[in-house]
């Protein structure tokens, strides 16, 4: 008997995932817990494992589809024995019986769940109530529902992030918008839709049933997609199509660029720039990594700058902050969650530090090693890729002099260090002396931090990274 294997939800807010690769191909056995694919989604990449044994029927998506939470994504013939993991729902005659497929969890994570059934639930009782309403008479369009009926009926619009977003930033009520995502799920493109339907005299639509079925494979909005421009259509010039090579924008490249999109979309971001004389850093760091070494240990220079940035924040909390545009609220937060920018054979991704005020240089130093070689091998676990406070991206450790860090939204704010270099300064003496030197630039969200600040942040980081011993004694 044939099963699908559907693609879980693999964290929160997830709503699909890109199939990167296929690790048993069609025919092929799979055994059980075997990696059979691995698939991507915004936050995090992973192999998922088959949930029992048998002989892999058919692909029901190709590498570099996306594919909806939920929706099936093979065909296994599963042998004779009692699978591991129940069906969810009953045999009937002529069908084939959905599975979830689940991670298998590592041993400190055994009572983790990747697919979350009170979700599913809701969806479900969601779109139930969305093909209720089709089914309904439409003699005459309804009228508007204004925003504050809608959001006491109860019942959860399924939206992605970025379209409730951008349907606070344009006044509109998100209940009243068409989605043409997996179970009538809104996507920013729809928002756009919906309000040139109005500026066009359109009556204001309703949600709808979804029109395309659980199994089928959601092909991804092309780059500028929502936008209230027209994407650039780019022309070979004559006579050199056979120089080009055209690839799909997938994978580690697409999440990427839809974040950068959205760090594009809803900030109003600008850059301070300064410099900092690291020569006693560099002098204190090489003392440190000489006992250090006896243990197999060593530290960078950003476990002193994540230490350096945490005293900062803490001095200067706008730049700990985050908008909650819905409510029109800024959101000060008490904790402290470094983003730490890896870049991987893949791409760029950003894990994050927790708690990063109540680690010692040390246990930083740590920090940064396991999270850095995880990011490294795909091994992040989606919960370490959300939830920073404020990020940092380290372009020096490539040897880059100077650059414009792109905020990681929902954060206020992220700082670039660069490349430590050697150059001449004239000291508190008048002399010129050769120093070790590096630039800073802080990107920041102008809604949430004035410039003044910013560059006060930014002093007192330089004013700790320059007398680093203070570090050491910091809580």
């Amino acid at each position: 008997m044939s099963k699908q294997l559907l693609l879980p939800e693999l964290a929160e807010s997830v709503v699909e995932g890109e199939i990167l690769k296929w690790l048993i191909q069609e025919g092929e056995r799979v055994e059980l817990e075997q990696p059979i694919c691995e698939v991507m989604t915004d936050k995090v990449t992973v192999e998922l494992p088959s949930p029992y044994a048998g002989i892999l029927e058919k692909h029901l998506a190709p590498e570099g589809a996306v594919v909806a939470v939920h929706a099936a994504i093979a065909l296994i013939s599963e042998e004779t024995h009692a699978p591991t993991v129940a069906p969810i729902t009953a045999d009937r005659a002529g069908e084939s019986t959905p599975i979830e497929l689940t991670s298998a969890p590592a041993p400190e994570e055994a009572d983790t769940s990747l697919f979350k059934v009170v979700e599913h639930q809701e969806e479900l009782k969601v779109s139930g109530l969305r093909s209720a309403q089709a089914a309904l008479p439409t003699a005459s369009p309804a009228p508007a529902v204004p925003e504050r009926e809608s959001r006491v009926t109860g019942i959860r619009v399924l939206a992605v992030p970025a379209a409730r977003q951008l349907a606070r930033e344009l006044g509109l009520d998100i209940a009243l918008v068409s989605g043409s995502g997996p179970n009538g799920r809104v996507r920013p493109l729809d928002v756009h839709q919906h309000m040139e339907r109005q500026r066009n005299g359109g009556a204001a639509a309703r949600p709808v049933a979804p029109t395309q079925g659980p199994s089928t494979p959601v092909t991804p909005a092309a780059p500028g997609a929502g936008l209230n421009v027209p994407p650039v259509q780019y022309r070979t010039p004559k006579g050199y199509e056979h120089l080009e090579t055209r690839l799909p924008l997938r994978g580690m490249r697409r999440a990427i660029s839809n974040q950068m999109q959205a760090s594009h979309l809803y900030t109003v971001r600008t850059l301070t720039v300064d410099e900092a004389n690291l020569s006693a850093l560099v002098d204190l760091r090489g003392r440190l990594n000489t006992e250090l070494a006896a243990g197999g240990q060593k530290l960078s220079y950003l476990p002193f700058i994540f230490k350096a940035v945490v005293a900062a924040l803490k001095k200067y909390p706008s730049l700990n902050t985050s908008l909650d545009e819905l409510t029109g609220e800024v959101v000060q937060k008490g904790y402290y969650h470094l983003g730490m920018a890896v870049t991987t054979d893949v791409g760029l991704t950003v894990p994050v530090i927790r708690d990063a005020d109540q680690h010692s240089i040390l246990e930083l130093g740590q920090q940064v090693n396991d999270l850095a070689g995880k990011a490294r091998s795909n091994k992040l676990r989606p919960e370490e890729l959300a939830g920073s406070s404020f990020s940092v991206t380290n372009i020096g450790s490539v040897g880059a002099l100077f650059s414009f860090p792109i905020i990681n939204v929902p954060d206020a704010a992220i700082l670039g260090v660069h490349s430590i270099v050697k150059r001449p300064i004239v000291d508190a003496d008048g002399q010129i002396v050769a120093a070790d030197m590096m630039y800073l630039s802080l990107s920041f969200d102008h809604r949430l931090v004035d410039g003044a600040e910013a560059a006060r942040f930014c002093k007192e980081v330089i004013r700790l990274l320059e007398n680093p011993e203070m570090l050491l004694v910091s809580v």
